[in-house]
């Protein structure tokens, strides 16, 4: 992208570049980015802007294509979600945490085994974020990041399943890791408004009383 005066823009972290001064650069209007990476473009800037404006963060540009739209928020939530794995490695141990649980009434089996079997829980979670990588980076049921098949659409539901069990796992468990990310980050609050507003998930399953304690029941369907 080019500026009035002529110079233009490099959209990059360069090497070295601090964390505190990642992807520092000026605010692009969707209709001007001319990549196949635009709606991730798109949802990283919102997420920049203002983090906990879900809201915002969920509204699909005009005649934004519904299931490219979901399947991006989806890479994005796994992406995020790499930062809560790497802060549960610190006190989540195979020792201590030998099952993937929530609640004393959930225990998760593990689906990256030819037969879903109990594994701990920090290893749930590795196996969970790289399965879920894998199926979003396909080109069997992925080739293109501007439009989806239905088929592929539909797998969406299962992955969004399996990486919610992540959160609950941290809520009810790491509470304070929990807390400490969430308050930074908004991130379980997005992913309960995004599946609850695209049906991805059963109500029921949401047990994380993320969108309860703000006095929120729902959002829009």
């Amino acid at each position: 992208m080019k500026m009035a005066d002529g110079a233009t823009i490099l959209r990059r972290n360069r090497p070295g570049t601090k964390a505190k001064d990642f992807s520092r650069w000026p605010e692009e209007p969707f209709e001007e980015m001319d990549s196949t990476l635009a709606v991730q473009q798109y949802i990283q800037q919102q997420i920049r802007r203002e983090p906990a404006n879900i809201e915002l963060i969920l509204t699909p540009p005009d005649a934004q294509d519904e299931g490219v739209w979901k399947y991006e928020h989806l890479r994005q939530f796994c992406m995020e979600l790499n930062g809560l794995a790497v802060r549960l490695q610190g006190e989540c141990h195979p020792e201590t945490c030998t099952q993937m649980t929530a609640t004393e009434q959930w225990i998760f089996l593990c689906a990256a085994h030819k037969t879903p079997k109990e594994c701990p829980a920090i290893d749930y979670t590795r196996h969970t974020l790289d399965g879920a990588a894998c199926l979003l980076n396909s080109n069997k049921y992925f080739p293109s990041r501007v439009s989806i098949k239905e088929s592929s659409v539909a797998k969406l539901g299962s992955v969004c399943r399996r990486v919610y069990r992540i959160f609950s796992h941290a809520y009810y468990h790491h509470r304070a890791i929990f807390d400490e990310f969430e308050n930074e980050t908004y991130l379980c609050r997005r992913f309960t408004s995004f599946v609850t507003k695209y049906n991805l998930m059963s109500k029921d399953n949401l047990i994380v009383p993320i969108l309860e304690d703000e006095g929120s029941g729902e959002t829009d369907a």
